[in-house]
Formats: structure tokens, C-alpha cells, sequence
């Protein structure tokens, strides 16, 4: 009997209208565009406007629309898996309210926190439940409204992040097709160059630490980009070699938009050249969880059966991993 992988049958993705460029930047924080954009590789990104919406009204959008691909309905799915650290409260959960939303009446779920690697340990998670039969169906979300921790008086951070979702369904294959293999770690010591400094148990919200500025993101820049480095690019290569791939063998690297010179350095570690990088942290900036799921939204077309893709990521904690996928249908 051939092995039961979860292979990736549908994609959606969505991003707000509204566009924050470098030059609008310019104009809020001492920084300049063409700084941002050498630095980052970032002109733009996108951000959520608007009374009372969240992270899982972005993250329906991309559903809808990957239903509306795989021709079912939100019923067929069994189960929600959203990879977040802007989940739309503290409880329930955003895929409690995802399901909610769109008729998902016989679906559960669960949201999954390890920052920009959220999508990726997710997935390997959802995949498990396909492999091992429970399940069916199951939809994987990436989604941050990062804006909404996002100080903008900050140059050190504001210039990086925007917001987005983006979802995949896995479904079950017998053809050697989907998700093949995956790395993936952990390391809380670095959990100190990269956190949102209150509002968990440990420092609860109050007074004082609103007036601190300290429900949004703190970050060492030096020390996480020097770890990313070296974490995306070896486990990258790692996984690679575990599974006798050359580069010549790799269709796609989709690695994690934080920043130019991290994916053009892991690019390098694995020997590929920049046509088979799927990039476009240009437009979208870093959307943490969405980044991976909206990278294969836009690349979509170009993807045939059989190609070989290695997903690259690196977060707070720090989390870091890869998976090699794949792929198992031709672009419509």
C-alpha cells in the first residue's frame, strides 16, 4: 500500500487594499526610502483599515476564495489550523471564529503560535492529520494583522511588517505527491532579541505598560537577522541532503519575506539560482504568518506537477524550519 501524504489541492491569499509606501514612511519616522528598500528590500506593504476587522477577516477572504478553486463548500472541510500571533482576541480562538464565519459547521480547529514560522509548523501539523486518516479536508491558514502591534514611531520595526493572509487545503495522496518531509526547531533563548514585551500572564495588560509602549514588537534587529541567516539557510541545505535533492533538483525555494539578504543567503547556501526563489517581500513587506502561503498564491501558475519545493522559514522564539513538498497538480 502506497504511503498517505497531505498534498496541497488548492491556494488563497488575500491582502488589504490600502498601501503604506516607503515614501509615506518617510513622512512618519526619520528614515528614508531608499534606506528601507536596500536594507529590506521592502517598497511597500499592505494594512488592514477599518472599524473592527481583524486577522480572520483576512484570512476568510483567502478561504472563499480557495473554496471557490476546489468547487466545495466551507461544510466539506474538517478541520482549521490557523498559524497566527494577531489572533482577533485573546479567546476564542481565530479559527473558532474563521469556522464561524463561514459555515464551517463541521469543521474544528485550533490556532498555532510560532510567529513567522506559525504557517509552516502548522502545516506539518495539518498534515499529520491527513496522513493519519482523520481527516479529509483540512485547511492551513497564515494570517497577521501585524499593523495592529506595530508601533510607527519605531524605524527599527515599523518599516518591516504588513498585514495579509493567505491558506492552503491538504488533501490525502497515494502518488507520491505533497508534503515529504519537514525540519522544524525551537530555541526560547532567543525569545529576548524578538518578543512583544506585555499583555501575556507574565506582565498582564496595565496603565503603565500601554503608556510603555509595551504591546508592541521589540526587536534586537542585529541579532535576529544574524540567527536567521545562519538558522534558514542551514536547515534548509539540511533538508536538502537528508533527501538526496541537488540544486539542480529543486523547482522552488519559498522562503520567509523578513528580509532580502536572509533569502538571497539561503538561496546561496542552497545553490540556487534567483529564478527559482519565490520573492515578494517588494510589495507585501513581512506578513509573519502569511508570508510562506502568499508567496505560493502568487507563484501559483508557475508551478507544475512534480516539482520539487523546499519552504524556508525563520521567527521569534526563536522557531525555525523547513519543508520539502511535492507538487501535485498542474496550473489551470
Amino acid at each position: 500500500m502506497n504511503r498517505i501524504t497531505a498534498a496541497i489541492t488548492a491556494v488563497g491569499g488575500y491582502v488589504p487594499d490600502y498601501v503604506l509606501s516607503n515614501a509615506v514612511l518617510e513622512t512618519m519616522v526619520a528614515t528614508s526610502a531608499e534606506w528601507i528598500e536596500t536594507r529590506t528590500g521592502i517598497k511597500e506593504r499592505r494594512i488592514l483599515k477599518g472599524e473592527g476587522l481583524g486577522t480572520s477577516d483576512m484570512a476568510v477572504k483567502a478561504i472563499e476564495e480557495l473554496l471557490k478553486k476546489r468547487g466545495i463548500t466551507a461544510l466539506d472541510i474538517d478541520m482549521i489550523i490557523v498559524g497566527t500571533v494577531t489572533p482577533d482576541l485573546v479567546f476564542p480562538s481565530t479559527s473558532n471564529i474563521i469556522c464561524d464565519k463561514i459555515g464551517a459547521k463541521k469543521a474544528w480547529g485550533f490556532d498555532l503560535a510560532a510567529a513567522c514560522s506559525s504557517f509552516l509548523f502548522a502545516l506539518s501539523t495539518g498534515a499529520q492529520f491527513i496522513e493519519t486518516g482523520k481527516c479529509k479536508k483540512v485547511i492551513v491558514v497564515g494570517a497577521d494583522k501585524m499593523s495592529a502591534i506595530v508601533d510607527y514611531s519605531d524605524r527599527s520595526t515599523c518599516i518591516i511588517f504588513g498585514d495579509g493572509a493567505g491558506a492552503v487545503l491538504l488533501e490525502p495522496n497515494s502518488e507520491g505527491f505533497g508534503i515529504l518531509d519537514a525540519m522544524l526547531h525551537v530555541d526560547g533563548s532567543g525569545r529576548k532579541y524578538l518578543h512583544q514585551k506585555a499583555g501575556g500572564s507574565v506582565k498582564p495588560p496595565t496603565h503603565a505598560t500601554v503608556d510603555a509602549k509595551e504591546h508592541y514588537i521589540y526587536q534586537d534587529g542585529q541579532a535576529v537577522f544574524k540567527a536567521a541567516v545562519v538558522g534558514m539557510a542551514e536547515v534548509s541545505a539540511k533538508i536538502m541532503e537528508k533527501n538526496n535533492l541537488r540544486s539542480e533538483d529543486v523547482a522552488w525555494l519559498v522562503p520567509h519575506q523578513a528580509n532580502k539578504r536572509i533569502i538571497d543567503a539561503t538561496a546561496s547556501r542552497m545553490g540556487l539560482q534567483s529564478e527559482k526563489v519565490m520573492i515578494n517581500i517588494q510589495k507585501y513587506g513581512n506578513t509573519t504568518a502569511a508570508t510562506l502561503p502568499l508567496c505560493l498564491w502568487e507563484y501559483e501558475k508557475q508551478l507544475k506537477k512534480g516539482d520539487n519545493i523546499i519552504l524556508s522559514t525563520f521567527g521569534a522564539g526563536f522557531t525555525w524550519g523547513a519543508i520539502y513538498l511535492r507538487w501535485g497538480q498542474n496550473s489551470e
